[in-house]
C-alpha cells in the first residue's frame, strides 16, 4: 500500500513539472514604441556631439538614470533638423554643439523624483547642489514630476570650440569640486566656459545673470543667438536647456525608453 501511494506521488511530482516545462513563459510586456515622428540625432546631423551623461552615474544622482538604455539622443524630426540648422552655423565658426540630453522618458524623470525625495542619498551634492539644500529641490524648481524632455523636442546643450576632444570619463568616488567653480576647478568639460558647469543647480546657471559676465557671457550669447535663429527658446534657469518651437507634441510625455529598437525604422 505504502508503495502504491509513493508511486502515484511520484507520477503526480512527474506531471506537474511535465506540465511547468512545457507551459510558454508568461510574454514580457511589451516596451513602447516612438511615434514616427521621432529620429536619431545621429542620422540627421552625425557631426554633433553626443555626450549622453545620465547613462553614465556623473549626473546628480550619482547613478545610471532609469530608460538610458544607449548613449544616444533622441528627438522629434523637426527639432532634430532645426538642430542640423544650428550645427551648420557653428561649424563656420569653428565650434560644434555638443548635446548633453535630448528627449527622456517619464520614467528617467520618476526616477529624479524619487532620488529627490531621498532626502540620505547626498553622493553628488558637492558637485551638484552645494548651495541648495536637498530638500529644497521641488521648491526651488530643480526637480519635477513632468519635464519638457520628456516631449521630445527639448534638447541640454553646450558649445566645443574644434577640434573636439573628448571630455575623461568620470569616475565614482573622485573628489567632487562645485559645479560653479572657475572652469579649471570644475569636472573638466571640453566644452566653452559657460560660467558653471552641466546641470549646475545655481542661480548662476541662470542664463543671463548679471554675476556672468566676459568671456563667459560671450559664450552664452553665441549659443542663444545660434539657437535662436534656428528656432528654439532657451529656458532663463538654465543656460544649456532650449526647446525647438512649435513643438511636435506639445501636450504628450513620453516613456519610450532610449535605445535604437525604440523607433520605428531604426539604423545601425
Amino acid at each position: 500500500m505504502r508503495g502504491k501511494m509513493m508511486r502515484g506521488l511520484a507520477v503526480a511530482a512527474m506531471s506537474l513539472l511535465t506540465c511547468l516545462a512545457a507551459a510558454p513563459p508568461a510574454p514580457a510586456a511589451p516596451e513602447p514604441k516612438a511615434p514616427p515622428e521621432f529620429v536619431a540625432l545621429r542620422d540627421v546631423d552625425p557631426t554633433i556631439v553626443q555626450e549622453i551623461r545620465y547613462i553614465t552615474p556623473h549626473n546628480f544622482t550619482g547613478a545610471p538614470v532609469d530608460g538610458y538604455r544607449q548613449p544616444m539622443c533622441i528627438l522629434t524630426r523637426d527639432a532634430a533638423v532645426a538642430l542640423h540648422k544650428a550645427q551648420l552655423s557653428f561649424l563656420r565658426q569653428g565650434y560644434t554643439l555638443k548635446v548633453y540630453d535630448c528627449y527622456r522618458p517619464q520614467r528617467a524623470v520618476d526616477n529624479f523624483v524619487r532620488w529627490a525625495e531621498d532626502l540620505s542619498d547626498l553622493r553628488m551634492k558637492a558637485e551638484f547642489y552645494p548651495r541648495v539644500d536637498k530638500d529644497r529641490l521641488f521648491e526651488d524648481g530643480y526637480i519635477a514630476a513632468k519635464s519638457g524632455h520628456s516631449r521630445g523636442s527639448t534638447v541640454d546643450l553646450t558649445l566645443v570650440r574644434l577640434p573636439a576632444f573628448p571630455t575623461r570619463p568620470y569616475h565614482p568616488g573622485e573628489p567632487l569640486k562645485p559645479c560653479y567653480g572657475p572652469k579649471t576647478e570644475r569636472f573638466p568639460d571640453n566644452s566653452l566656459d559657460m560660467g558653471t558647469g552641466f546641470d549646475c543647480f545655481d542661480t548662476l546657471a541662470h542664463t543671463l545673470d548679471p554675476r556672468i559676465v566676459g568671456k563667459q557671457k560671450a559664450n552664452r550669447m553665441l549659443l542663444l543667438h545660434g539657437l535662436e535663429r534656428a528656432g528654439f527658446k532657451n529656458l532663463p534657469e538654465e543656460w544649456w536647456h532650449y526647446t525647438f518651437q512649435p513643438e511636435t507634441f506639445p501636450d504628450t510625455y513620453f516613456n519610450f525608453p532610449i535605445w535604437r529598437r525604440s523607433l520605428r525604422c531604426p539604423v545601425g
